[in-house]
């Protein structure tokens, strides 16, 4: 089993967005190889449209380019960034995105890709909740959760 039919398997039923990308940092940005149904209904992108670009599509004017190349450089010293970055959609509307991203190790405890689960964040921290979603917007109901399929893909190839 490959890791993209592996994270295919866990991530389809989630209701995180997941991307998979291969390691290659340098532009134009790491090659898309999945993204599952949470994202394209998150990002409003078809998963077509996405599979072999760069998530650099998502950035647009507010995106902060600090804040990009900070992905880029805890990505190539500690193998992982959680933060949230401004996104937009193919309409041009903007959002604000939790990114958690973390290498996937081979055998050898080198980098073979990433995974990347992205909330969208509806509230800023300390904010009181209208409703029941609380910080990010629900996207569908599901009882696997991200650490499950982290857990899982770390201990397959590593």
């Amino acid at each position: 089993m490959t890791i993209v039919e592996l994270v295919k398997m866990l991530a389809e039923p989630l209701d995180v967005a997941v991307l998979l990308t291969d390691i290659d940092l340098e532009r134009p940005g790491p090659t898309i190889l999945y993204a599952n149904p949470a994202f394209a209904r998150m990002s409003g992108y078809a998963i077509s449209q996405v599979l072999g670009g760069s998530p650099r599509l998502l950035q647009g004017s507010g995106t902060s380019r600090e804040a990009t190349r900070m992905v880029a450089r805890s990505l190539r010293t500690d193998g992982r960034f959680r933060g949230v970055l401004q996104n937009y959609r193919p309409s041009g509307e903007a959002y604000l995105c939790e990114i958690d991203v973390r290498a996937i190790p081979d055998r050898a405890g080198s980098p073979q890709a990433f995974i990347a689960f992205e909330r969208e964040v509806v509230r800023r921290r300390g904010r009181p909740s209208q409703n029941t979603a609380g910080r990010y917007r629900p996207l569908t109901q599901t009882s696997l959760d991200c650490a499950t399929l982290l857990s899982v893909a770390t201990a397959l190839f590593a």
